[in-house]
């Protein structure tokens, strides 16, 4: 098998081209994206197929795997805080678990694809597999540093790899870098969704303008997750809610601090901050997706101390 041929080089332009997208569309690459791909030599790649484990018909070895979790994304990760993929089917010997095994036996690179909702992926690379579970009908993978995705990890493709002891504290590393952004990614894109792609202060629609803020910290007991317990704020307004220059009642009635509403400093205090006071924020159609109340009184007695 020739691993320095087309088949290293449409990697290498896929990481390249993942960069670039991921300047455009942020770090969630929606799927038609991914199943649009790019050229290589005249020919279209795509990244994404109808099967989890994906291999162009140019290349010899798949080049990414995508994972659609039907529980908490939690469970993707092993003790030992590896990802976790599951074999196509149950037969080990199917062509898809070959094809990741020999990229194992290698040291090929691979791109992985979390999906966060449905039609939007977050998508890691390079990630390598490092083990095969065969009784478990699973692969062990670690994501790799970003500083790696240059031309010098493919110098590892090659009879005979061997992970390297240096490699396995890297990729642990970045492997639980990882888990974390899916965590943050995943409260982002489900609170946006909520809250209909606006900020619920301002109602302003860029998204790439728009944050997930949440009521109660993520580092607190309550600071879960959870739609319930987050705002779509876009940046300034996110900042504003969490220096407490603004604050929400549980009538979902916003106040400026008194000193702020005070202050002298031009349009911009006037129209971005102090004209909210006394408006109602806008929440999620589904009861359910709604700020919490008793998180909410929590902040707000919270930014009244801080006033």
């Amino acid at each position: 098998m020739d691993q320095t041929g087309p088949d290293i080089e449409i990697r290498r332009q896929a990481f390249q081209w993942l960069e670039s997208q991921v300047r455009i569309h942020g770090e969630v690459l929606p799927r038609p994206v991914l199943q649009q791909g790019f050229h290589f030599q005249g020919k279209q790649i795509r990244l994404v197929g109808p099967q989890g484990i994906f291999k162009p018909r140019h290349m010899e070895l798949p080049i990414s795997i995508t994972t659609v979790p039907s529980g908490p994304y939690d469970d993707e990760f092993g003790y030992d805080g590896l990802l976790l993929y599951r074999y196509r089917g149950t037969d080990p010997n199917h062509r898809d678990n070959i094809g990741l095994r020999r990229a194992m036996q290698i040291g090929t690179p691979l791109i992985y694809f979390h999906r966060i909702l449905p039609g939007k992926y977050l998508p890691a690379w390079p990630v390598f597999i490092v083990a095969d579970n065969p009784s478990q009908l699973t692969f062990s993978i670690a994501v790799d540093e970003n500083e790696t995705r240059g031309l010098s990890i493919f110098s590892g493709v090659h009879e005979g790899y061997q992970q390297q002891p240096e490699d396995v504290f890297r990729r642990s590393y970045a492997t639980r870098e990882f888990r974390q952004r899916l965590h943050q990614s995943s409260f982002r894109e489900r609170v946006l969704r909520a809250y209909r792609d606006q900020c619920a202060l301002c109602r302003l629609r860029h998204r790439e303008l728009l944050d997930a803020a949440h009521i109660l910290p993520d580092a607190e007991p309550e600071g879960e997750p959870l739609v319930s317990n987050g705002l779509s704020l876009c940046k300034l307004h996110h900042a504003a809610f969490d220096r407490y220059f603004v604050g929400v009642r549980e009538d979902y009635v916003v106040e400026v601090r008194p000193d702020i509403l005070d202050e002298s400093d031009g349009p911009m205090l006037i129209h971005g901050l102090q004209n909210l006071h006394g408006t109602r924020i806008v929440v999620p159609r589904l009861t359910e997706s709604r700020p919490n109340p008793e998180f909410l009184h929590i902040r707000y007695e919270r930014y009244r101390a801080a006033g």
